[in-house]
């Protein structure tokens, strides 16, 4: 399984802590150490197009008009924590840590 998101981020610790005591083996990506592919971005924008970029973050609230209205992939490009996330990739993906998202990968 894959999971790309953000050491730093709370959901993310809390995601990857649930998909290891669950026994997953994860390969974790993180957004800001390690980088998105221009290829991930992509897959991300093209899976995931109202979503993939996180609007709540502190990121987003310090762009202006003008680069909130730019495209998704160049906003991922300029600023990948502004990724909702985690994206959780194996079978399936999924974004974010909701309810729906833990009982897929958790069976909870």
């Amino acid at each position: 399984m894959r999971f790309i998101g953000l050491k730093t981020c709370d959901t993310c610790r809390k995601a990857l802590k649930a998909l290891e005591a669950a026994g997953i083996d994860v390969q974790v990506t993180d957004v800001r150490a390690d980088g998105l592919t221009d290829a991930e971005i992509e897959q991300i924008v093209e899976k995931f197009p109202t979503k993939a970029i996180n609007k709540a973050s502190t990121t987003w609230r310090g762009l202006s008009d003008a680069e909130k209205e730019s495209d998704p992939k160049d906003l991922l490009r300029a600023h990948p924590t502004l990724m909702k996330r985690p994206v959780v990739i194996g079978d399936d993906w999924t974004i974010g840590w909701d309810k729906a998202t833990q009982a897929k990968w958790l069976g909870a």
